[in-house]
């Protein structure tokens, strides 16, 4: 079989007749997103290893309190959910997935985005949401192919400079953290969305100086406009 989904409120641990299909590519351990269902699995195990040809991994809403660093060796991954989870870190071993683009990390217990994750080059959704993020690494200017960057419902008081290095986001929302101010580079990332209808920005829920001069100062003029209309809502 090339594609596997195990499933039941009971479920607790990956069954071990699992690491002998040496051929599988989609491994889905997580409940319906409709079904408001939490399963009970607190630990991939190391076996997970044995997967080798593994190129989607799906373990969310479960009770994961940690990572093997064996996941390191599935160097085919390209997709990784661990949203809803008990996780508190990362093992760096995570640095070695260099065919990984999208990475679910939402709801978890992080308190800092890990330095492993900026090694990941070919990564291009990081969904780190309501955890309890308070900085964001300089090494994050490392993921030059990244398009969509959730941060929503964390703790970041400043975003560094190089952020605005990373040229090919299309989709950035900061909503809900204690943003006093933007990087004066800011309004350089131009493949953002300022448009009324859509936008790809978002930071509803933060102390910002609204418009802040740093950021309308530069960029396209669609700027001043969001921050105009943000400031009267």
């Amino acid at each position: 079989k090339k594609k596997l989904k195990i499933s039941g409120r009971d479920l607790a641990s990956v069954p071990v007749q699992v690491f002998s299909l040496d051929q599988l590519q989609v491994l889905e351990m997580s409940p319906e997103r409709e079904s408001c269902l939490r399963y009970r699995m607190e630990l991939l195990p190391p076996e997970i290893s044995r997967l080798r040809n593994l190129t989607c991994l799906y373990v969310d809403s479960n009770n994961l309190k940690k990572i093997p660093a064996e996941i390191g060796t599935l160097s085919h991954l390209e997709r990784l959910t661990l949203s809803n989870n008990s996780l508190s870190s990362l093992p760096p071993e995570m640095g070695a997935l260099q065919r990984l683009h999208s990475l679910h990390l939402a709801n978890n217990s992080l308190t800092e985005l890990p330095t492993p994750l900026c090694q990941l080059r070919s990564l291009t959704f990081l969904d780190v949401s309501d955890n309890k993020i308070s900085t964001i690494p300089s090494s994050i200017r490392h993921l030059e192919k990244l398009e969509t960057l959730l941060l929503l419902f964390n703790s970041l008081e400043s975003l560094p400079e190089d952020v605005c290095l990373l040229r090919n986001l299309h989709t950035l929302w900061l909503g809900n953290n204690h943003l006093w101010s933007l990087p004066a580079s800011f309004g350089e990332l131009v493949n953002l969305d300022w448009g009324c209808n859509y936008c790809s920005c978002n930071f509803e829920g933060n102390p910002l100086e609204r418009p802040p001069p740093e950021v309308c100062s530069r960029g396209p003029e669609e700027i001043r406009y969001y921050f105009l209309s943000f400031r009267r809502t």
